[in-house]
């Protein structure tokens, strides 16, 4: 049995299987998954589960050396913009929406969650342990 929060086993070997930058990218329930990218759907009904749920959790178990987020959360969700930027990941990077889900084309894989919160989403890239 696994000693980290981190249960769903394709999202453990998702990110077992990421190199140094490879990204993995965490959505809202209308961010559309970009063709060819493997997509670990967890989304159950409205807000099930939530996006913060999701990412407090990948962050247990992804060593992040950068991030990427929508320009238009901060307008649009200010307070779930504040819950990102408290759990302080590293290395942010804004784009506009549009260029964020052509970036999505590049990861490694998709976790759809249940979030219906505008620009909920966030592309990890990872990092090294040593």
């Amino acid at each position: 049995m696994k000693k980290t929060p981190l249960l769903n086993a394709a999202i453990s070997q998702a990110i077992a299987a990421m190199g140094h930058g490879d990204t993995i990218v965490i959505g809202d329930a209308g961010l559309p998954a970009p063709p060819g990218v493997p997509v670990i759907d967890l989304a159950l009904t409205h807000g099930i589960p939530d996006f913060m749920s999701v990412l407090k959790t990948v962050l247990t178990e992804l060593q992040v050396e950068s991030h990427v987020l929508a320009t238009e959360l901060d307008a649009r969700s200010p307070q779930l913009a504040a819950e990102i930027y408290a759990l302080r990941v590293p290395g942010k990077q804004e784009l506009s929406h549009e260029e964020f889900k052509q970036r999505t084309r590049q990861a490694k894989a998709f976790i759809r969650t249940g979030e219906c919160t505008p620009y909920a989403n966030i592309i990890l890239a990872s990092g090294v342990v040593f």
